[in-house]
């Protein structure tokens, strides 16, 4: 069930829903969270099938960006917090893509969680709480998710949240430079209801 909470950070002064789950928080971002995301963000073997790990900077970029969409939207790439575990263990949560796709508009579910806590079903388990946010509180009518084709594992988080592939709108991803071995990418649908 969602809680209301109001935070002070490197976010602003901005108003958002924390979710809790049965072990997860999904929560605000705060100053202390950019420390641990650059180190998630400079992991090979998180950054894996992204195309190259971040810097620093490359990662403190990114985190204020998800704090702006907060800002505007009220909802976005959610803090991950294990109670009594770790404060921060990666984001989970929707985002608008900002690219053209035959798919595209869309709003997109994604991950990122540390090495550390992989295996332990936290991703599924965060990704199905920002689903049933993204359809109950946002009224979306579809949530979609990307990743490269490689990437079996976090295709396997999306069929394990009821997301099927469509396959006809597989398509090489324009972030991605061509020829990279990482440029195709699979798409992963599900509707409301």
């Amino acid at each position: 069930m969602p809680l209301f909470a109001i935070v002070i950070s490197k976010c602003s002064l901005i108003k958002i829903f924390m979710i809790k789950t049965k072990r997860l928080i999904l929560r605000p971002w705060k100053d202390e969270d950019f420390a641990s995301f650059a180190r998630l963000n400079g992991d090979p073997r998180v950054m894996e099938y992204c195309s190259r790990t971040l810097t620093r900077q490359e990662s403190d970029l990114l985190a204020a960006r998800i704090c702006s969409s907060f800002e505007k939207q009220g909802w976005g790439l959610w803090a991950v917090s294990v109670p009594e575990v770790a404060d921060f263990i990666g984001f989970v949560g929707l985002d608008q893509m900002t690219f053209e796709e035959r798919f595209t508009p869309a709003i997109e579910i994604g991950w990122r969680i540390a090495f550390e806590y992989w295996n332990r079903g936290y991703a599924t388990e965060a990704a199905q709480a920002a689903l049933k946010y993204g359809f109950a509180a946002l009224h979306l009518n579809e949530i979609v998710s990307v990743t490269p084709v490689q990437n079996s594992r976090s295709r396997r988080v999306m069929e394990k949240i009821g997301m099927y592939r469509d396959a006809e709108c597989d398509f090489d991803h324009p972030r991605v430079p061509e020829g990279h071995p990482l440029r195709r990418h699979v798409l992963y649908r599900i509707k409301t209801g």
